[in-house]
Order: C-alpha cells, then sequence, then structure tokens
C-alpha cells in the first residue's frame, strides 16, 4: 500500500505551487463575501420586527424559496443574512472544487504530465491522493475562513463556524464526487462536465424539495447541498448534519480508488468508441466545434432547464413584493425595475455572468491545445495561426450567444405560461441577448491574454471573479463610481430594454473588437510555449 502513494508528498507540493494564486483568491473571495454580507445584514434589518418581515415574505415566495431556500429562524440575523449563500454560494464552491480536482487527475492524465512524472519514483495512487489532499484541504481552509469572517462581522460563533463547516464538508463531498468522474472519462471536459450535471441535478432535488410544506421534503435531503441547508446555522445549528456529506466522501473516496486499479493511465472505464475509417473534419473550424460540442450541449441543457424553472416561477414574485423591506431585498438582489421584472433581470443578470464563464472556458481550450502540443502539429499544416485561433474564438463567441438566447427563450416561455402573457417571451429574450456584449468583453479578455501572456490565462477567472464581487457588493464597500463602472456587466442594459441602452452595447461590442484585435497582435508575435 505505501508503494502505490509514493511521492504523493511531492505532488502535493507541486499542485499548491500551481494553485498557489488560484486557490488563494478563491478562498479569500468567499471569505470577503461572507463577512461583507454579515456586516451588510445588520444596517438592512437592525430590529427583529424588519427581520421577521422579510423572512416571512422570502418564505413566502416559491421564487426565492426555489432559488436560495428557507430562512428557518426569522428572528435571527445570520439565518436571514447568508440566505443566498447557504445554497447558490454552496453549489458555486462545489464547482470550484470539481474543476481543482479533475485538474488535478484527468486534466494532467490528458497532457502527459502524469505519464512523465511516473517515470520517476510515484506511486499508483499519488496523483488521486494528492488531488483529494488538495481539494479537500481547500475546502477546509475556506470553511474556517469564512467561519471566523462571520464571527469577526458580528454574528454569533457557533453559528458562524456551523455556517463555514457546512460550505467545507461540500466542497469536500463534491471533490470526491469530480475524483469518481475523472476515473469513468478519458477527458478533462468529459469529466467536468459529469460533475456539472451532478452539480445541478442535486441543486434542483433541493429546489424542489424545499418548496414542499411546511418542508422540506425527502427530496432536499437527497442533495449535498440540501444538506448544507439542514445544518441551519444561525438557527439550531444542527452539527450532526455535518456527518452526512462526510459520509458521502467516506463512502466515495475508496470507490474512487477501486475504479482507478482498474484501469490504465490515460484511460477511462467508459470506454470510447471508435470514429468511422474516414474523417468528417473539413478543417480547423470543424474541429474547433467538435472540441467544444459535448460540453455546449451540456451548458444549452442547464440553461434551458433553468430558463424553464425561473420563468415559471414569476408569477409568484408580486407576492414577494407587499411590504418596503422586501421591495429593498429584491433590488438588492440583483434589479432596479419593480416587480416581476426585478426578479427576471436579476436572474437574467446571474446567468450572464455564469454565461460568461462558459466564454472564458471555451477560449482558454486554445491554451490546452498549445500546452499539450495539438497547435503545433495543426500549425506544420497550411493552417495560419489567426484562422486556428479564429476557430476556437469564433466558437466561443457563437457558443456565448447560443446560450443566452436559449436562456431568453425558456425564461420568457416559462414567465409566459406563469403570467397567461405571451409578449413575455419576445420581451425576456431581448434582455438576455444584451448580455451577449459583456460576455464577448470578458472573453475577449481572455483571447488577449493567451495571445501576450499564455501562462496566466487562469488570471482571468480571478478577473471573472472580481468583476462579481464589485457588482455584488461594490454599494456595500461604497466602491467609487469608477471601479463599478470597470465591470463589463455594469454597463448592460436590465428589463425591459430600451432604445437608450444601444449606445451601451455598441460601446461593449467595440471593446470586445479592441481587445480581440489586440490578442491577436500579441498570437501573431509570439512563439508557442509549453
Amino acid at each position: 500500500m505505501r508503494e502505490t502513494l509514493a511521492g504523493t508528498g511531492s505532488l502535493v507540493r507541486l499542485g499548491l505551487r500551481r494553485d498557489r494564486w488560484l486557490l488563494s483568491l478563491w478562498i479569500l473571495a468567499f471569505a470577503m463575501m461572507a463577512w461583507s454580507t454579515a456586516s451588510a445584514g445588520a444596517g438592512l434589518f437592525p430590529d427583529k420586527a424588519s427581520r421577521i418581515e422579510a423572512a416571512n415574505t422570502l418564505n413566502a415566495a416559491a421564487a426565492m424559496v426555489a432559488l436560495f431556500g428557507r430562512v428557518y429562524d426569522p428572528t435571527s440575523l445570520g439565518s436571514l443574512s447568508m440566505i443566498k449563500y447557504t445554497a447558490f454560494m454552496t453549489a458555486a464552491i462545489a464547482v470550484l472544487m470539481v474543476f481543482v480536482t479533475i485538474r488535478h487527475t484527468r486534466a494532467d492524465e490528458e497532457s502527459g504530465q502524469l505519464e512523465l512524472l511516473s517515470g520517476g519514483r510515484l506511486g499508483r495512487n499519488a496523483p488521486l491522493s494528492a488531488a483529494l489532499v488538495i481539494s479537500f484541504g481547500a475546502s477546509l481552509i475556506l470553511g474556517l475562513l469564512s467561519g471566523a469572517a462571520l464571527a469577526a462581522a458580528g454574528l454569533p460563533a457557533a453559528g458562524s463556524f456551523a455556517f463555514g463547516l457546512g460550505w467545507a464538508a461540500t466542497g469536500m463531498a463534491f471533490s470526491a464526487v469530480a475524483a469518481v468522474s475523472a476515473q469513468l472519462t478519458t477527458s478533462a471536459r468529459a469529466a467536468s462536465g459529469m460533475g456539472m450535471i451532478v452539480i445541478a441535478i442535486t441543486y434542483t432535488l433541493r429546489a424542489v424539495g424545499d418548496l414542499a410544506e411546511p418542508g422540506p421534503s425527502a427530496l432536499s435531503w437527497l442533495s449535498p447541498i440540501g444538506w448544507n441547508q439542514q445544518i441551519r446555522a444561525f438557527a439550531g445549528d444542527r452539527w450532526w448534519v455535518l456527518s452526512l456529506p462526510l459520509a458521502l466522501c467516506v463512502a466515495l473516496v475508496p470507490v474512487t480508488f477501486v475504479l482507478r486499479a482498474r484501469r490504465d493511465l490515460g484511460g477511462g472505464l467508459r470506454e470510447e468508441r471508435p470514429g468511422p475509417d474516414r474523417g468528417a473534419l473539413a478543417g480547423v473550424w470543424d474541429l474547433a466545434v467538435r472540441l467544444q460540442d459535448r460540453m455546449l450541449v451540456v451548458w444549452a441543457v442547464t440553461v434551458v432547464v433553468f430558463g424553464v424553472v425561473i420563468g415559471s416561477l414569476a408569477s409568484g414574485v408580486t407576492d414577494f413584493m407587499t411590504s418596503p423591506n422586501a421591495q429593498d431585498l429584491i433590488r438588492k438582489l440583483g434589479g432596479a425595475q419593480a416587480l416581476t421584472d426585478a426578479f427576471m433581470a436579476a436572474e437574467i443578470a446571474i446567468m450572464g455572468i455564469l454565461v460568461t464563464a462558459y466564454g472564458v472556458s471555451a477560449v482558454n481550450h486554445l491554451r490546452s491545445e498549445e500546452t499539450t502540443g495539438h497547435t503545433e502539429a495543426l500549425l506544420g499544416t497550411a493552417t495560419t495561426r489567426t484562422r486556428w485561433a479564429t476557430s476556437h474564438y469564433a466558437a466561443a463567441l457563437a457558443g456565448v450567444a447560443l446560450l443566452m438566447l436559449l436562456t431568453g427563450l425558456s425564461t420568457g416561455a416559462g414567465a409566459a405560461f406563469a403570467l397567461h402573457d405571451a409578449s413575455q417571451v419576445g420581451r425576456v429574450t431581448l434582455a438576455a441577448l444584451a448580455q451577449i456584449p459583456a460576455a464577448w468583453v470578458i472573453t475577449s479578455v481572455a483571447l488577449s491574454v493567451f495571445g501576450w501572456v499564455p501562462r496566466l490565462t487562469t488570471a482571468v477567472w480571478g478577473l471573472l471573479a472580481a468583476f462579481i464581487a464589485l457588482g455584488e457588493f461594490g454599494v456595500l464597500w461604497n466602491a467609487p463610481q469608477w471601479l463599478m463602472d470597470l465591470s463589463p456587466f455594469q454597463h448592460t442594459p436590465l428589463l425591459p430594454v430600451g432604445s437608450d441602452g444601444i449606445g451601451a452595447l455598441a460601446a461593449l461590442t467595440a471593446t470586445a473588437a479592441a481587445l480581440a484585435a489586440l490578442g491577436y497582435l500579441g498570437w501573431s508575435r509570439r512563439d508557442l510555449t509549453a
């Protein structure tokens, strides 16, 4: 057994060095979000009466319950202040840990790095063990630091650390899920996609389970995200619920090692079907689409399901907007318009940010193709540098546009059915399409970084996180307007979209084009790098 783990410590140190900025920034970002939200909560809900009123309106709105869950103690400041983060940001942590685990397992196998390292004294189970040590450790540090941040903001220490450890345990659980998916597939993208599907399913189970009266139903107890809610931090602190995600880790980790023993390095338990004798790809354009089509399909299904669910909840938003405190809360959740438009604008804006993440991921495929040596082989043919880069960049832009179109159509259709108003389809779709230029700006930033400093392509994720933080907490932090205006999402018109937003959309599109031109310039001047 010891021989199979040889070199684990060295791989842990190597992995931490590779991810020192990525993990540090994300962990600090979550802790800062927790602290900022807790600090702002005291000002928003200064007394027990205001907290009860806001909690009751939240719990009475099916849309809010489906998105964020229930407030189990209406008198608790912590329970009310952290309601957005008990489910939604828990899912974000799950996504982060899935990517970290896949990065150090299947992605390293796919790139050939593990095969190279295996030429030394490296045990068979060392890479998997090191990946779990890194992801479990990062989850625990994130949870403890976030708990300390909540306590520093003035919330009860017991509830603060119950909340933080809930985040930690959920991150560990999804790290184990990602480790299993890494054994089943032969590519990092497929493994990540499988992990994303599991997260989407568990979030949906929680949403449906929480809508039951009096709630939650058994469906919530089938979801690790639902388990995090049932810890009920600041509302009773059910510490025993932490045993559920930990038990899932105990069950999945041995399974992961058994599956690893049944496959070869670089292979997966799912056998790949051989392709036809003659290829159907006509060039780099077809290749770029082929490399990204499966992930695009997963994203498309996700946004359509999310859109239909969100749209169908639109009819319940008016019940939520019955009190001044509720009106103020829904505005802070993402919109400036009243009633249904405010809710729809907030959710479309969230989807715009999520789809932006797809665009960044798609453009960063340029870097992964370069580091694996595929780019060098392609450029040895008649393919030019510009044509090759454009194939992936254009696929990313088109994917962003398609996903936002599907978001608008599905959300509009759900709203039209719920409100008995067919005009919702057109106006909601237009609002979703208005998110595209801002997403293109960040996508073009990724291309610029690839063109000039390819080793920093992962830093674009940090930039995206910074823009999200500005949009979420800029007002609470009293950030200057010039800093807020640096975010492209700040200039996107919200529902309803009028002619006055055309200028901002044109400016964002022009900015994206300029950034893309800058990226092409850098790409044409630099050498290929490993």
